[in-house]
């Protein structure tokens, strides 16, 4: 392991001998000077963990060479050591920004838990992280073998999501390969659960489904209207659970989270289905027989979720809700201002639905656009991405007037995306859907074995083109690839972002319920 480099700037640095041989003796390697002008040039010419800085010098000053440091090494740790308490002094050096500072005379204990909370600490932050996941490896690899409802799932992926964020917030990767393979046997777990008992949760009589995309607004939103709440709902296309668990310190900055549920969203999970699914509250083969004009199938032209409104407006309409409403999509930063503008729209309705599309642009994007693959290349970094766009985008400007205004707000979306990497061959005639992660048809060539197949889709109220069609959907990072031109498509997709089939990030996604401070 690399030591901890630090430079001592004192000018009675000879006085300072024991604390030095202490430092040195615990494995820390000190470089010391006696003066301000040869610790600007030694930082120069050399890399630090810490500095040690006396206040009280002849020459430069402690709070100039201080200045000097920082305007030229912002995130250098720099502690301040002076004889004096002078409030104009500590204002001056925590104005430069220092990471902490002691008063003299020190003593060793005093230097040594300076270091370890300005330097050390990362590196035992980091360690107590890995040995604690260490430790619940064989804890969740026992929960992944003993799921057999929904909400054990839902504890599994939320267990691992924790995970991972807590390793990449320690710095360490040094268990990102094992939580990596403990998440694709989690996912391949969950395909097999999924394979067993999806079509079962379709039949009125089974009570133990869980809470399916037609029923969230039906179990999220109208209770609140009747309750006589007003009440926005956010639906941010895409987004899946662990980028909720990044967004939600913010959002907690305005809201306190009442309800924090997971449902399923159904297959394919893809807006087209999950979506129009959620704004009726009917299955896609209800839409498709209540509803001709709205409903268009995949081989179809036009848009496919174009009558969000109108669907919504007849689902508050069969559950006895009269409540006008306001309804907007948002696609990049200059509508979301224009909604802020017009706050009034708002404020005057009992229910506002807002759409954001950015995170399945993202997504998109990062398939399409090379540079912003290389700027999401990890799912860290897709994270990341994600958090950047919520604190620099009209929505959370939104939310803040919300929370003043005591409007309760819900926070959700359709689908989630997963990472794909494995291709896997289909075939099909000219009218197969062009999905990656599910198919559509008549003629499907595939094996049974490598898919989760419904060869009979009315089970699932998945409409009908013709009375042979199957649904074909990719499990875990597996993606659908035609033999034509096959390894032009491997590479395009690999590694990209997609959705429509089964996995723990597309299928549980997030229904948050919050109400303001």
């Amino acid at each position: 392991m690399k030591k901890i480099k630090i430079l001592w700037v004192d000018d009675e640095i000879d006085l300072l001998k024991p604390h030095i041989l202490f430092l040195e003796q615990k494995g820390y390697e000190v470089i010391t000077t006696n003066n301000g002008t040869d610790a600007i040039e030694i930082v120069d010419n050399d890399t630090f963990d810490l500095i040690f800085l006396d206040e009280n010098m002849p020459g430069l000053s402690g709070l100039q060479t201080l200045s000097e440091i920082k305007r030229k090494y912002p995130s250098l740790p720099v502690v301040m050591i002076t004889k004096s308490e002078a409030e104009n002094i500590m204002e001056q050096a925590i104005g430069s920004k220092i990471s902490d500072y002691l008063i003299k005379p020190v003593n060793p204990n005093q230097i040594l838990l300076s270091i370890k909370k300005n330097v050390d600490h990362q590196r035992l932050i980091s360690e107590k992280t890995t040995s604690a996941y260490q430790t619940d490896f064989m804890k969740i690899g026992m929960q992944i073998n003993e799921c057999v409802n929904f909400e054990n799932w839902v504890e599994v992926y939320k267990k691992l999501i924790f995970w991972e964020l807590e390793l990449e917030g320690s710095g360490n990767n040094a268990m990102d390969e094992v939580l990596k393979m403990q998440k694709n046997e989690a996912n391949n777990a969950f395909a097999k659960f999924i394979k067993k008992n999806y079509i079962s949760w379709f039949d009125d009589k089974n009570s133990t489904k869980p809470l399916l995309s037609p029923s969230v607004f039906k179990s999220k939103v109208f209770p609140l209207l009747k309750d006589n709440k007003k009440v926005v709902v956010i639906l941010i296309d895409n987004l899946r659970l662990d980028q909720w668990k990044i967004l939600e310190p913010k959002f907690r900055e305005v809201y306190n989270v009442a309800d924090e549920s997971v449902f399923c969203s159904i297959l394919p999970t893809a807006t087209q289905y999950s979506r129009n699914s959620m704004f009726s509250g009917l299955l896609p083969s209800e839409i498709q027989k209540l509803f001709p004009d709205i409903w268009l199938n995949d081989e179809d032209d036009g848009g496919k979720n174009l009558h969000e409104e109108e669907l919504l407006k007849r689902n508050l309409q069969r559950n006895g809700l009269t409540e006008k409403f306001y309804y907007e999509k948002v696609f990049n930063n200059k509508a979301g201002k224009k909604i802020i503008d017009n706050i009034s729209n708002i404020l005057h309705n009992q229910l506002s639905v807002i759409v954001f599309n950015f995170v399945d642009m993202l997504s998109h994007a990062r398939t399409e656009i090379d540079m912003i693959r290389e700027l999401a290349d990890d799912e860290a970094a897709y994270r990341s991405l994600t958090l950047s766009w919520f604190e620099h985008s009209p929505l959370f400007e939104l939310i803040k007037i919300l929370s003043e205004h005591k409007i309760n707000l819900i926070l959700t979306t359709d689908h989630g995306a997963v990472k794909v990497q494995n291709a896997i061959k289909v075939i099909g005639d000219r009218n197969t859907t062009t999905n990656i992660r599910y198919k559509q048809g008549r003629s499907l060539n595939y094996n049974p074995k490598e898919v989760f197949e419904i060869t009979q889709p009315q089970k699932v109220f998945l409409p009908l083109t013709n009375v042979s069609s199957t649904y074909i959907f990719a499990q875990n990072t597996d993606f659908f690839a035609y033999p034509n031109n096959y390894n032009h498509y491997v590479k395009y997709y690999k590694d990209t972002f997609q959705h429509g089939g089964v996995s723990l990030e597309e299928m549980l996604i997030p229904a948050i319920t919050m109400e303001p401070k």
